[in-house]
């Protein structure tokens, strides 16, 4: 049985956490024994990973006093190595940003992979020196690959590590559509309306998500008496400051906060159009949960946008005209997509891929 281990920052809400559970779960479905490494074991998804995927706490010192946080961390690694050092046959860093989760990973396997999960180019605003950096701190040449949820993500890699390329592959994240649309199912106390219904799902962080544009727009498509509602299914540290720009809109009835929701889903259900304003992101798992339930998309060109024009919605630049313009199309006019997603195919795909990496 081959012994496999993946590290993470916790398992609170978000995409990459998402994405993790749903491919820890299908791994172990397979001849697999899982091991998972968090630096916090917490949070919401804790209770849906697979009660056979053994999970272990590594979590480094965040001492003030420099001295101590650097002795108290080294006697950590060094009985970390002692106990797991190349103990599996292959390890993951699932998420990019943990430092401590790309020290587990390089010790605990000689086959280890770091996963990528956004375009750091455009995240660091063009900084190379900044998405050097990044990568420099994890050791990414240390691991065997570097893994990338998009094209996009790889692409802008290689434009800054290019003697990396030949260690750079794209591999998607899966997704649990059977699930997705069970909970769909679930019944909520927030109905269909006979009115167009935009919906937006994810983390309230206006650098990343740029919501502002939402309800930018909104109070431009109210002003012009198109007649509209939006959910936002989420929170975060920029919730209040949207709740304000609502307030000072005077857009009450038409924008909606429900705050975080475990299952989102239902809420698909009741909407008309999934929306989203994204700077960057990875992958978008919500591209993938609204082709499931079969819901059009608007969304700015993020990575692998792509796949979503003219066959599940519309895309539209990161400028607020253009978001007007698709969004009063769509109230228009909607958007019929033609050809169902083939989920199955989809997963079986990316599960051939990562059989391959771990065999």
């Amino acid at each position: 049985m081959k012994k496999i281990l993946f590290s993470a920052h916790s398992l609170d809400v978000g995409g990459i956490e998402k994405a993790l559970v749903t491919l820890l779960n299908e791994l172990q479905k397979k001849d697999y024994k899982i091991t998972l490494v968090l630096e916090k074991k917490q949070g919401i998804f804790l209770n849906e990973i697979n009660p056979q995927i053994q999970i272990i706490e590594y979590t480094p010192n965040n001492d003030k006093n420099i001295f101590k946080r650097k002795l108290i961390n080294l006697i950590k690694q060094l009985k970390f190595t002692l106990k797991y050092k190349n103990k599996f046959d292959f390890s993951a860093s699932f998420a990019t940003y943990s430092n401590a989760g790309a020290f587990v990973t390089r010790t605990a396997s000689k086959n280890s992979y770091l996963w990528g999960h956004a375009d750091y180019l455009t995240l660091y605003e063009n900084n190379i020196e900044k998405v050097k950096q990044f990568f420099k701190e994890k050791k990414y040449n240390k691991f065997k690959k570097i893994i990338f949820v998009s094209k996009e993500g790889k692409d802008t890699f290689v434009s800054v590590f290019p003697k990396m390329k030949e260690k750079t592959i794209v591999c998607n994240n899966l997704i649990d559509n059977q699930k997705i649309e069970k909970l769909a199912e679930e019944e909520i106390e927030l109905k269909k309306e006979e009115i167009t219904t935009f919906l937006n799902v994810g983390r309230h962080d206006e650098k990343q998500k740029r919501l502002s544009k939402i309800i930018e727009v909104a109070s431009r498509l109210k002003n012009d008496n198109y007649k509209f509602k939006i959910l936002f299914v989420g929170d975060g540290q920029d919730t209040e400051k949207y709740k304000q720009l609502v307030r000072q809109y005077q857009l009450e009835e038409q924008i909606i906060f429900l705050g975080s929701k475990q299952n989102p889903y239902p809420y698909f259900k009741i909407s008309d159009c999934v929306i989203l304003t994204s700077e960057y992101e990875g992958y978008p798992v919500v591209f993938l949960e609204s082709m499931i339930l079969n819901k059009p998309l608007i969304t700015t060109k993020v990575s692998d946008y792509e796949e979503i024009e003219g066959k599940y919605g519309y895309t539209t630049t990161k400028e607020i005209e253009d978001i007007y313009e698709k969004m009063k199309l769509f109230i228009e006019n909607g958007f019929e997509i033609k050809e169902k997603f083939d989920a199955e195919k989809y997963n079986n795909e990316i599960i051939e891929k990562i059989n391959k990496l771990i065999q």
